[in-house]
C-alpha cells in the first residue's frame, strides 16, 4: 500500500518533480561550465514542464488552461451577438421593425448559435454548475 500510494503521489506531482529536474540539471550545468545549460533551461520551461502538464497534470491545470481559450472565443462572439441584438432593439424601439418582423430576426440571430455556444455562455454567467434554470431563464 505504501508503494501504490507512493507512486500514486508522484504521479499527481509529475510536473513539479520535472520542474524540479529541469531546474537541477541546467544549474548542475551552468556550474559546471557546460556551453547547452541556457538552451536546456529554456527548453525545459518552454517545452517539457508544459507538455508535462498538459499530459500529465491534474484536471484543475488542464481544465483553466483550456477554459481560458474557450473564453476568449466564447467572449468575442457573445459580444457580436449583444451587439447584433441591441441593434435590433433600438429599430424596434423607434419603429423601423414590427413586432413580427423583430421577433424573426431575433429568432435568426438564436438560430446561428452552436449548442457549444450557448453552454460557453452559459457556464460564463452561472459558473461550471450550469444550473438550467439559468439556461431556461435565458432564451425566454
Amino acid at each position: 500500500m505504501n508503494e501504490r500510494s507512493a507512486l500514486s503521489r508522484a504521479r499527481e506531482n509529475l510536473t513539479e518533480i520535472v520542474s524540479v529536474l529541469v531546474t537541477g540539471i541546467w544549474l548542475a550545468a551552468m556550474f559546471t561550465g557546460q556551453n547547452w545549460w541556457l538552451p536546456f533551461m529554456l527548453v525545459g520551461y518552454v517545452v517539457i514542464v508544459p507538455l508535462t502538464a498538459l499530459l500529465f497534470g491534474d484536471e484543475d491545470d488542464i481544465s483553466e488552461w483550456r477554459d481560458d481559450e474557450v473564453e476568449t472565443t466564447a467572449q468575442s462572439h457573445t459580444d457580436e451577438q449583444l451587439d447584433a441584438l441591441e441593434t435590433l432593439r433600438e429599430r424596434y424601439a423607434r419603429g423601423e421593425l414590427t413586432d413580427e418582423q423583430f421577433e424573426r430576426k431575433v429568432e435568426r440571430l438564436l438560430e446561428t448559435e452552436t449548442l457549444e455556444d450557448v453552454e460557453d455562455r452559459s457556464r460564463a454567467t452561472t459558473g461550471e454548475t450550469g444550473d438550467t434554470r439559468d439556461r431556461e431563464r435565458e432564451f425566454s
